[in-house]
């Protein structure tokens, strides 16, 4: 029988001959989230333009966005058009290639990965399965929601974990709004009503921003609606307060801009189920609703554990030593969400924030330029430097880490929110350079005055 993964390597291969760097080395970076696209352009830039490498970034989507902003795009007040990264283009501004596809299998002792065949929405294929090979892996996949099997979950509530999934729910919020305004009977219980389930940041977040874009849609021209009457967010957390990762003084402030939006805020709420009523509570209540965000966990993607048995832990990240490497095969490296990475200083496992992917990127940059130069590789150690939560144009709260030894500093106000777009910025330097982001910049400051402030479409 014929191996097609050979057939269709040989051509990847005859292309790097024919440039002229078949016996460079060669990285590849699966993923292209914020840890693997800002890994990805600083060893192009680097190293692939000296030509001391070659860059290979495969990623299943064609554009970038900063995962962060989903609950923005979810809510409406940001339009994914004008922030995401097409990835054909920055590899070629950036000195590496990309290639489109979603991986679903490794070969270790060949050094090979394999990627699935991809299609259309008419069914038409758009490319085949395919295999690369590589001398460096780093592997960047990111989470997805983690259901802890809750009955209902899949069917009935809906996920932020890429771009397309927050502007669905977008659209369907906004439908709601058109068919409750031009329905002939009064809006009923629940056909306006979100719960979000998780009040981390994200579900935070996302509760603030849906306060203040349902109410602009309303204020276009949708006067049938009573904002205060028929449109009710409610958020659930299992814990005994919001943002339970976050310090208890953060939580509380939080808590109490939450409530003065009317969001009706639920701690200590196990879920039972997610059915088409709405969210049934251990207790025995029925919040009804006719939408439901899930944002309670993550967990790495399935095929993780399907990587010619890479370790991975309870919750399918993979294993790796403090070096970032997978704990059985030097050749692989994992960063950001899908890790399982204790911190070299604190032995503290590294939490799934930004912040720690951006790091980790950096980390992984060095070490890789140190194995080319056939020098040991140094530990990773995660910087904390605090959490901060955007509630919209109402408030940005958080904490700082560093000022002094084993304390924090609560920040409020207009200082929190530079800080809170501060990190954005952090990242579209790292991808764009200073130059462009601060022209992007100047240019979306004018633009932004000519255009709706709620995405309606």
């Amino acid at each position: 029988m014929i191996d097609c993964a050979a057939q269709l390597q040989a051509p990847e291969k005859e292309v790097m001959a024919m440039s002229g760097d078949s016996d460079l080395h060669h990285i590849v970076v699966v993923g292209g989230g914020a840890g693997g696209l800002e890994l990805a352009t600083r060893l192009g830039d680097r190293l692939a333009r000296r030509g001391k490498a070659t860059v290979t970034l495969v990623e299943r989507s064609r554009t970038h966005l900063w995962k962060p902003l989903l609950h923005e795009i979810a809510a409406g007040s940001m339009d994914v058009a004008q922030h995401e990264v097409n990835y054909l283009v920055h590899a070629h501004w950036h000195n590496f290639r990309f290639r489109f596809g979603e991986m679903i299998g490794l070969n270790r002792k060949d050094r090979e990965i394999h990627l699935a065949a991809t299609f259309d929405d008419d069914g038409e294929e758009i490319t085949p399965k395919r295999s690369f090979t590589y001398d460096t892996l780093v592997i960047a996949v990111g989470s997805v929601s983690n259901d802890f099997g809750t009955p209902g979950v899949r069917q009935h509530a809906i996920m932020l974990e890429t771009p397309d999934q927050a502007a669905r729910f977008n659209r369907k919020i906004v439908n709601a709004c058109f068919r409750a305004h031009t329905q002939k009977q009064p809006v009923q219980p629940g056909q306006l009503h979100v719960t979000i389930i998780g009040a981390g940041a994200t579900g935070t977040e996302l509760s603030a921003e849906l306060h203040q874009t349902t109410r602009a849609v309303v204020a276009y021209g949708l006067d049938k609606i009573n904002p205060s009457k028929d449109i009710r967010i409610t958020l659930v957390e299992g814990a005994d307060r919001i943002l339970p990762a976050l310090p208890e003084r953060v939580s509380h402030s939080t808590a109490q801009l939450l409530k003065g939006l009317d969001v009706d805020i639920r701690t200590g709420a196990k879920v039972s189920k997610v059915s088409s009523e709405g969210v049934h509570l251990e207790s025995g209540e029925l919040i009804p609703s006719n939408f439901v965000v899930w944002a309670a966990g993550v967990k790495g993607p399935a095929v993780l554990s399907e990587l010619d048995g890479l370790e991975v832990s309870r919750s399918n990240q993979l294993v790796v030593l403090p070096t970032l490497q997978t704990t059985l095969d030097p050749d692989i490296f994992a960063i950001g969400d899908c890790a399982s990475c204790l911190n070299s200083a604190s032995g503290q496992p590294v939490p799934p924030r930004a912040q720690a992917a951006h790091q980790q990127a950096s980390h992984v940059f060095k070490q890789i330029s140190r194995r080319l130069g056939n020098k040991p590789l140094q530990p990773y150690i995660y910087k904390d430097f605090g959490s901060l939560v955007s509630l919209g144009k109402y408030a940005t709260v958080g904490s700082l880490m560093g000022f002094r030894k084993g304390n924090n500093l609560q920040i409020e106000g207009y200082f929190a929110l530079l800080m809170y777009l501060s990190l954005y910025k952090m990242h579209q330097v790292a991808l764009h350079g200073g130059g462009k982001v601060f022209l992007d910049t100047l240019s979306r400051l004018i633009s932004r005055r000519t255009l709706p402030q709620i995405k309606l479409h």
